[in-house]
């Protein structure tokens, strides 16, 4: 029978430096519920994560010997004294965090940056860390070592040096080198997914918009929004290379650089309509809030092969507390995705999935019903980046949560045909081949 590992608190002093606190054992939240991992919620801390502290927010941990939770303030003399942080991960791409940071959010003065925060502990017998997380995609072309930002400044330079004029390959420098767009980085090194945002605009006011941020309650958004709308040329210009010469091609609208790109249907339709006058090759995906029915139809018929729906709750309340739409409802995003899988579309959700909300039984059977009634093909669980304490009380904490590894579980022992994921796909691997029964995949 193997050992129990032993998973210590990780903790941070004053300057943000981290280490393992011996005694204490690993604590974790889900929602505001403090609890132990259990096994099944954990995971060696996957390449291309990060650590760093949680500013203001004293750590959480358990007493080895008598089990009572612990909240340290202070870091011990012999240790240099002074406030100790609570210590988060932020996990790398294809992961579902389980758990949040056990911490005394209450203490905190400031609204913490957008991140998804994650628990993080030490394992004594394999002398590593490890997070609270599942896989929930095999994709491996996203892992940090495909990206090299020394090869990639001179790609860059002489993509903006042969189309000078081109305002998106300019925003989409800048969202390569100075944000580090993963998928921006991808239309220069010719592969892969690469993005085309579109919208300067939105009709959501997300609690948590990555591009901007107009709530005084709320923490400066993580970059610049894109400040015009693309006319087609532009669009094609860099879309049509891309699908007739990419490796595993796609070209995605709807980035975390612009509003909403539903609000630029018609642009976006004329364009997709050249692109594939151009070429049948490659793969045109659709991100959006999915607020207008009626566009969604439109894009179809232009020639868009797949459709990302986000949102962060199946139910109306929950999504408008987050999301707070302008001149839309609830209704009108399920009507989307409804007619999306009529359309023919690979229809997918982006979930945002967040500890001890997406796992409430209320939650999980809101999501089934959408599933189910709608034929959705996949479900992107996709880690909200927003301060925990913000998000939950502007949800409201009226129902515990299963736990996030259960979560998956009882969804997929309901509709065993629904796959997992974490990004995009092309049109030749929508359904790969044994796909029912690609959970888990640890």
């Amino acid at each position: 029978m193997a050992k129990k590992k032993t998973i210590l608190a990780v903790v941070a002093d004053e300057c943000g430096e981290s280490f393992e606190y011996p005694g204490l054992l690993m604590a974790g939240m889900n929602g505001s519920e403090v609890r132990a991992p259990l096994d099944s919620e954990l995971i060696a801390l996957p390449e291309g994560s990060r650590l760093f502290s949680v500013p203001g927010t004293p750590a959480m941990g358990f007493d080895e010997r008598s089990g009572k939770l612990v909240t340290v303030d202070e870091l011990p003399r012999s240790w240099g004294g002074g406030a100790a942080q609570a210590v988060s991960a932020f996990i790398a791409p294809a992961y579902m965090r389980t758990l949040l940071p056990a911490a005394d959010y209450g203490r905190k003065e400031i609204t913490l940056p957008l991140w998804a925060y994650t628990a993080v502990g030490w394992c004594v017998e394999e002398e590593r860390f490890y997070v609270a997380a599942v896989k929930v995609d095999a994709n491996q072309q996203w892992e940090p070592d495909h990206f090299d930002d020394r090869k990639l400044d001179p790609l860059v330079r002489q993509v903006l040096k042969d189309n000078p004029e081109n305002r998106l390959l300019e925003q989409l420098s800048r969202c390569a080198l100075d944000y580090h767009c993963f998928a921006a980085k991808n239309l220069f090194f010719k592969r892969w997914e690469a993005p085309l945002p579109s919208s300067p605009v939105c009709n959501s006011r997300c609690l948590g918009c990555i591009s901007l941020q107009e709530a005084p309650e709320c923490c400066p958004s993580s970059q610049d929004r894109l400040t015009f709308v693309p006319t087609p040329e532009e669009l094609c210009e860099i879309a049509i290379p891309h699908l007739t010469q990419a490796e595993n091609a796609i070209v995605s609208f709807g980035q975390g650089c612009e509003g909403d790109p539903i609000l630029q249907a018609d642009t976006i339709a004329e364009s997709v309509r050249r692109m594939r006058l151009a070429t049948s090759r490659g793969t045109i995906n659709f991100n959006s809030n999915a607020s207008i029915p009626d566009a969604v139809d439109q894009l179809a018929d232009a020639g868009i092969d797949s459709i990302r729906v986000s949102l962060n709750s199946c139910q109306e309340p929950l999504y408008n507390a987050y999301y707070r739409p302008q001149g839309y409802q609830f209704s009108d995003v399920v009507e989307s995705v409804h007619r999306a899988k009529k359309k023919g579309l690979f229809t997918m959700l982006n979930y945002l999935v967040f500890p001890g909300v997406t796992d409430r039984q209320s939650e999980i059977d809101a999501l089934v019903q959408l599933v189910e009634s709608a034929g959705v093909d996949l479900v992107q669980m996709r880690n909200l980046n927003i301060d925990p304490s913000l998000y939950l009380d502007a949800l409201g904490a009226s129902e515990q949560g299963i736990g996030m590894r259960q979560m998956l579980e009882q969804v997929k022992a309901r509709v065993p045909g629904l796959q997992y994921g974490y990004f995009n796909r092309t049109r030749d691997n929508f359904f790969p081949e044994g796909f029912e029964t690609h959970w888990p995949l640890d």
